[in-house]
């Protein structure tokens, strides 16, 4: 039974604060494309122009849902709900089909929107450790994600690479962990560490003024801010203010990291000292004053347990406790501190590798590892679970075809990759969809520098994601998606919010097909038209994206090489095999579908079929050095060559010292074989160098072997 209390509000008074006052043309009338897309929409025939200071009318319904709402729009716009939740994502709604600035004449087909979530929890997390986003340019990241009706910011304040949060108990948190060395022209993985006395630069925090700032601005468009405080890893920033919570078997400088860290990242916090938790109960006490939040993260991830298995104060502590595996002290560390935080009245949550020893009682499990699977161990133990699977959910991982895109880490997820993600297995059952409370998108900021790098990085996949968190799976549609996704980019540049024009970019995928080569160009928006040019001698293709006869995205430009393998059959190289003899180099980004990957450690071998006896004169292999992911030439490189296929003998070899293999930096080069024969089939077998050495920072890491193409002339 609706209450009916009236409340006529100025439409342009509340859109303001839902608009930025940007120039737009005029709406036109047509279906309405809005992201999230809403649950059900019923045109209702008919359109209206709507003049400047219209009147709204908002009427409440105690038994509608706290986020759900209706709005219909004809002579008069008119909001149900039960609650100001409601009310602000109605809103959100009316703002993307006016289209802009209402101090305009805006036009809208008649309609009724009734509109829910699917999920309670949607989120984003943004890493303020390793790049620190100022303020301002958080307010800017929380208003535009609030458009989308995200509810959860989810803010990863320390880590091994800073400290974040002023916490007045303990001022040399921020005095010390907010600062590290700068390692200018270096990428995050090939960052050294500090070295004792070597001078450190500030690099942020937010003072608690401004975290309370941040608190209001978001509670004030519903999003709930969620503090994560790591532990007992990703803790060097806390243990270069405090060294002593580190394991007194710890002999090295604790510095804050500027990198990766190499060994120095296995340094955690002391299980077996009792400072450790009054430390971090005093923190705590500081975040919960600060956070009146529900969920209280606790990190809990890539623990090394390296100090502890040495440690005495942490021997002695699993004595205690029974224990016979150091994976169950970090159980027993986590319910520690878990309870501090039920005792407060809040939940306790943390990453999937939680799920490694005992579940601390009550804590909410982040997936993240691979698609999220850990988190399925807490499913099955009654636990509540978020999902955030890196290859689908990681914002920092790249969005378009890598030939375009700043330098970061791993494979591609895409914009309509996300688009796609389903939280939900096939065959979950009832109650494990019950205790899914959402999903998020994660930004991680180790290659960020400014702000803008962060934006770039979130927008417009965050669209994705608020999709994935909000419409119900039958309700999607792609290229429906998209249509809101363009009207929503003209929303973020009324912000001045930088966003990705990667969806507009072409990916390639060229196979080697008898003696030619299949080229396939694709592009993720299905109403980009793909425009291709040879060149006269057919070396060269450029491919430019248009729609509506504009061009939209980057021209690609692919250069093929011409040389006697190209086009040829390869056997062995594993899945991107095939890009051994496609006539293409690759890039500085060993991910971008253009190098092949041994299967370490064990050696890699690949044969190569000319169809025929041929002059053989030299072989080139193409190799990949990315000193920061620990991927380097091979230890011993051997070409043997057959005419049956049967029979081969090794012609040319090469093998390279550790100083030749171990090289810093990130750059491609070419292993040359000279010599004269005549034959059918050329065999590359390349031995992997092991792990990397001491000193490395990927120490202990098996190596990554890359090829990209076996020239023959």
């Amino acid at each position: 039974m609706q209450s009916h209390m009236r409340r006529p509000v100025s439409l342009f008074a509340i859109l303001s604060l839902c608009f930025l006052a940007f120039s737009c043309k005029e709406r036109q009338v047509g279906d309405v494309h809005i992201v999230p897309q809403p649950q059900e929409i019923t045109y209702t025939g008919g359109s209206y122009h709507h003049k400047r200071a219209h009147k709204i009318e908002i009427v409440q319904d105690s038994h509608l849902r706290e986020e759900e709402y209706i709005l219909e729009i004809g002579r008069r716009v008119k909001i149900t709900c039960s609650s100001e939740k409601g009310e602000f994502y109605a809103m959100q709604t009316l703002s993307q089909i006016a289209g802009g600035d209402t101090g305009k004449m805006w036009r809208s087909p008649c309609l009724r929107i009734h509109d829910y979530p699917r999920f309670d929890y949607r989120g984003l997390m943004v890493d303020v450790t390793r790049y620190f986003t100022p303020k301002d340019d958080l307010l800017s990241i929380i208003d535009a994600a609030s458009r989308l009706k995200i509810n959860k910011l989810h803010l990863h304040l320390t880590d091994d690479n800073g400290w974040r949060i002023e916490i007045k108990k303990y001022p040399a948190l921020t005095e010390v962990g907010s600062r590290r060395v700068e390692r200018p022209g270096k990428l995050f993985p090939e960052r050294e560490n500090q070295r004792r006395d070597e001078p450190t630069v500030e690099m942020g925090y937010y003072t608690q003024d401004d975290i309370r700032e941040i608190v209001q601005y978001a509670g004030e468009r519903h999003i709930e801010v969620i503090p994560e405080i790591e532990m007992p890893a990703h803790s060097n920033a806390a243990l270069a203010a405090y060294p002593s919570l580190a394991c007194p078997t710890v002999k090295d400088f604790i510095g804050v990291l500027p990198g990766i860290g190499g060994h120095n990242a296995k340094i955690i916090y002391c299980a077996g000292n009792d400072k450790v938790f009054e430390m971090l109960r005093g923190v705590l006490d500081e975040v919960f004053e600060l956070f009146p939040s529900k969920y209280i993260h606790l990190g809990g991830d890539e623990a090394d347990k390296t100090h502890w298995r040495q440690c005495p104060l942490c021997r002695r502590r699993m004595a205690e406790e029974g224990f016979t595996d150091a994976e169950q002290l970090q159980g027993w560390f986590m319910e520690r501190i878990a309870s501090y935080v039920r005792e407060k009245g809040r939940i306790p949550a943390g990453w999937d590798e939680v799920t490694n020893s005992k579940i601390p009682t009550g804590m909410v499990v982040y997936g993240w590892q691979g698609m999220g699977n850990a988190a399925l161990k807490a499913l099955r133990q009654g636990h509540r679970i978020v999902m955030t699977p890196a290859k689908k959910m990681y914002l920092i991982r790249y969005q378009g075809p890598q030939w375009f895109e700043p330098f970061t880490y791993f494979g591609n997820v895409t914009l309509k990759d996300v688009f796609e993600y389903d939280p939900v297995g096939k065959n979950w059952d009832v109650d494990w969809v019950k205790r899914l409370d959402g999903i998020q998108g994660s930004m991680w900021t180790e290659f960020c520098q400014s702000a803008e790098d962060v934006e770039y990085m979130i927008f417009p996949r965050l669209l994705a994601v608020s999709e994935v968190g909000w419409t119900l799976p039958q309700n999607k549609d792609w290229e429906d998606f998209i249509k809101g996704v363009d009207g929503f980019t003209e929303i973020l540049d009324g912000m001045d919010i930088t966003w990705a024009r990667s969806m507009y970019n072409i990916q390639h995928t060229v196979r080697p097909q008898g003696d030619s080569l299949d080229v396939s160009l694709e592009c993720i928006r299905p109403d980009v038209e793909i425009r291709k040019e040879w060149s006269p001698d057919r070396s060269r293709l450029t491919a430019r994206s248009f729609i509506d006869d504009e061009e939209v995205g980057e021209p690609l430009e692919l250069k093929f090489l011409s040389h006697k393998a190209v086009g040829c059959k390869v056997t062995g190289g594993g899945e991107y095999g095939y890009v051994l003899t496609n006539g293409l180099r690759g890039s500085d980004r060993c991910s971008d579908f253009e190098w092949t990957l041994g299967p370490p450690p064990f050696d890699n071998t690949f044969t190569v079929d000319l169809g025929k006896d041929t002059p053989i004169k030299s072989v080139t292999l193409g190799l990949y050095n990315n000193y920061g992911m620990g991927c380097h030439k091979p230890s011993h490189i051997e070409i043997s060559i057959s005419s049956d296929g049967k029979e081969f003998k090794v012609v040319a070899q090469k093998s390279y010292s550790a100083d030749e293999i171990f090289k810093e930096g990130t750059f491609t080069e070419d292993a040359l074989f000279a010599f004269d024969a005549t034959a059918r089939y050329i065999r590359c077998t390349l031995t992997s160098p092991g792990t990397c050495p001491d000193g490395h920072v990927r120490e202990g890491n098996q190596v990554k072997v890359y090829t990209d193409e076996i020239i023959v002339l």
